[in-house]
């Protein structure tokens, strides 16, 4: 059965005919759930059933934006609010693993309330180093202020995913802390030499290379290529992402709707995959670009099929081990 390299949105809180006979179609990877496809706990488990359903894969993954503050698609009456990352990172206290232990707890419970409604990925944790002339939408979502405090917290929330059987995606490689810029309006275009990315920008993403799926940046990188954003450029696919960062794992693009990039969705999904992401990702449920982005994806084989696969077995093999674990003794 092939299956098309992409995570889709839907277009509401139930899937319409034609996109239930689309996804049966053409198979997406996996899904990405919104504030507007979310109602009750009821509704939205009815909705992941439904959408595992269209395309015959019971593990097919569902994700969501649940990271807490500005980026949060649960909440309020039916969920809890949660903090953003800057909160974790500014606790005081006596212990210097205070701060780790609450940022793992504060996802563990999240993990808990995406796992019960039959979500089994959240884009968490933003790995991203904010520079104090960056652009404010990345803000009080880092965990720190250097790389060394993003790293600490960003295990700590990945750690607290995969403990409630949730998979966490590392966001944003390489780095999105010095855009000046929000890639969901413009291209930014970060000027730092080579060596001060690795440094500040690149470190966490190190850090974390061992985390079973990442998300790109919409940024250029003008010390590695100046004519493409990450996730279009094969320069820093293979030599940043795959190369200095060394992550091995499936790597996904950002959504293909947001302005920074360009061309027609065809042409965005095609360019993606062909720099080396192995998955796109396209999130308003808008049918028409669907389609086009779906043309333009292909299906998921060769070495990206085997990530895929591997993403996912991975997961479960890191939650039976933190499932045991708890039991130990």
């Amino acid at each position: 059965m092939s299956v098309t390299a992409a995570i889709l949105g839907c277009s509401g809180p139930v899937l319409t005919p034609q996109e239930r006979t689309f996804f049966a179609r053409v198979k997406p990877w996996g899904f990405i759930l919104f504030k507007r496809n979310v109602e009750t706990p009821d509704q939205v488990r009815s909705l992941t059933a439904a959408l595992r359903d269209s395309v015959g894969r019971p593990d097919a993954p569902v994700l969501i934006d649940q990271e807490g503050g500005r980026v949060q698609r649960l909440g309020p009456p039916h969920w809890g609010r949660f903090p953003p990352g800057r909160v974790f990172g500014e606790l005081k206290g006596n212990d210097p693993l205070l701060r780790r232990e609450i940022a793992r707890l504060g996802a563990r419970l999240m993990a808990h309330d995406l796992a019960m409604l039959g979500i089994n990925v959240d884009c968490v944790p933003v790995l991203d180093v904010p520079d104090p002339a960056g652009h404010e939408i990345i803000g009080d979502r880092a965990y720190g202020q250097t790389p060394q405090e993003v790293a600490l917290l960003g295990r700590a929330a990945a750690e607290g995913l995969i403990a409630g059987g949730v998979l966490p995606v590392i966001k944003h490689i390489p780095g999105h802390g010095r855009a000046t810029a929000d890639s969901h309006l413009d291209l930014p275009v970060v000027e730092a030499g080579l060596e001060d990315l690795e440094a500040r920008d690149f470190a966490p993403f190190r850090v974390l290379s061992d985390m079973p799926m990442a998300m790109t940046a919409h940024v250029i990188y003008a010390a590695i290529d100046r004519k493409r954003p990450a996730t279009t450029s094969k320069k820093v696919m293979r030599r940043v992402v795959r190369g200095t960062i060394g992550f091995d794992g499936l790597v996904m693009s950002d959504d293909l709707s947001m302005k920074a990039l360009s061309g027609d969705f065809t042409d965005r999904a095609r360019a993606s995959r062909a720099a080396g992401c192995d998955v796109v990702l396209h999130c308003n449920g808008s049918m028409d670009e669907m389609k086009a982005v779906v043309k333009g994806a292909g299906d998921l084989k060769g070495r990206a099929a085997v990530r895929a696969k591997a993403a996912l077995a991975e997961g479960r093999l890191r939650f039976d081990a933190a499932f045991d674990g708890a039991f130990a003794g």
